[in-house]
C-alpha cells in the first residue's frame, strides 16, 4: 500500500474544497470496506485520503409520513438493518441490508460509500432505486437532487461530478404500496449477488395498479424493467403473464459476462429471479412457477 495524507474535514463543504484541491490524487474515506482493500491491491494509489465519517450529522434515520425515509450517508448497514424505524415502515430496505455480504461488512460500510463506489455486484442500488429513491448531492455549486436510477452512468460510473459527496438518501413513503427484494447467488458461500431484483407494487388482490421494477448486479449498473412494468400495470397477475413479463425484462437488459457467469446465464436467471420475486408479492403458487 502506497502512503498517503490523511485529511479530516469537519463540514462538507471542506471536504468538497479537500476534494477539488487534491483532484484525481484524492479519495474520500467513508466505512473503507471497499478503499482499503483497493489500496491494499494497488487498484488505487491516491496521495490523499478525505475522511468523511468525522463529519456529524450524516448518520441519521429520519421518518415522517409526508417526506418518507431520509437516510444519512454514514448510515451503516447494519444500523438499515436493525432500525425500528426502517423495519416498520419500508421493510424491504431493512430486510436487504440485513443480507448484505457478511456481519463485518455490515457493521462497517456505509449506504453512502456503497452507492458511490458503483459496484455492480451489490445490493443497495438496485433495492433503492425499485422504491424511487433519490439522493441528495452537494459541491462547490451548490445542491442538486437526483433520482438515484439517474445516478448510475456506467460500470462502476456515477454522476458524481468534481467535489461533489453525497448527503442524503430519501425514499418517499410507500403508501399502500408493497415491496420485495431477491439477491441470487450462485452458492451459499458468495457475499456478491449475481442477480438482485427489487419489485414495488400497488395492488388490489392479484390486480397489479402500478409496479417499479429494478434489476441490478447482472448488469452493468442497476437499471428499470419499464416494459415489463408496462406490461404488468392494470393486468391481473397470472402464471402466464408474470412469463411474459419476466422473459420482456430479462431481453431487455445487456447483462455482463465474465469469470462468475456469462451473459445467457445470467440473463436466464434475471427471467426466473424477476417471475419469483414478483409472484411472491402478489401471492401467487411458487408450484406454478418452477423455470
Amino acid at each position: 500500500m502506497r502512503d498517503f495524507e490523511l485529511l479530516e474535514p469537519r463540514s462538507v463543504p471542506e471536504a468538497s474544497r479537500m476534494l477539488i484541491e487534491h483532484g484525481e490524487d484524492a479519495r474520500l474515506l467513508a466505512g473503507g470496506t471497499a478503499l482499503l482493500l483497493a489500496l491494499r491491491q494497488r487498484l488505487l494509489t491516491p496521495s490523499h485520503v478525505v475522511f468523511f465519517g468525522g463529519i456529524g450529522g450524516l448518520n441519521d434515520i429520519r421518518y415522517d409520513e409526508r417526506n418518507g425515509l431520509r437516510l444519512g450517508p454514514l448510515v451503516r448497514h447494519a444500523e438499515l438493518a436493525a432500525s425500528p424505524i426502517v423495519r416498520s415502515e419500508v421493510p424491504m430496505l431493512a430486510d436487504m441490508a440485513g443480507r448484505i455480504a457478511n456481519p463485518q461488512v455490515r457493521s462497517q460500510a456505509t449506504l453512502g460509500g456503497n452507492l458511490c463506489y458503483g459496484d455492480p455486484a451489490t445490493d443497495p442500488p438496485t433495492c433503492l432505486i425499485a422504491l424511487d429513491a433519490h439522493v441528495r448531492l452537494s459541491g462547490p455549486d451548490g445542491e442538486r437532487t437526483l433520482p438515484l436510477e439517474s445516478f448510475y452512468v456506467d460500470y462502476y460510473e456515477t454522476a458524481l461530478k468534481r467535489g461533489e459527496v453525497l448527503t442524503e438518501v430519501m425514499v418517499p413513503p410507500l403508501g399502500p404500496a408493497a415491496g420485495a427484494y431477491t439477491r441470487f447467488l450462485k452458492t451459499p458461500a458468495e457475499h456478491r449477488p449475481l442477480v438482485g431484483v427489487g419489485v414495488v407494487a400497488r395492488m388490489e388482490g392479484r390486480l397489479c395498479r402500478e409496479v417499479r421494477i429494478a434489476i441490478g448486479a447482472s448488469t452493468p449498473f442497476p437499471v428499470r424493467a419499464r416494459a415489463a412494468e408496462e406490461l404488468l400495470t392494470g393486468k391481473i397477475v397470472t402464471p402466464d403473464v408474470l412469463e411474459e413479463a419476466a422473459a420482456m425484462a430479462a431481453s431487455d437488459i445487456e447483462p455482463l459476462s465474465d469469470f462468475r457467469a456469462q451473459a445467457e446465464y445470467r440473463r436466464e436467471m434475471v427471467k426466473v429471479v424477476l417471475r419469483r420475486t414478483v409472484a411472491a408479492l402478489f401471492d401467487e403458487p411458487n408450484e406454478k412457477l418452477t423455470p
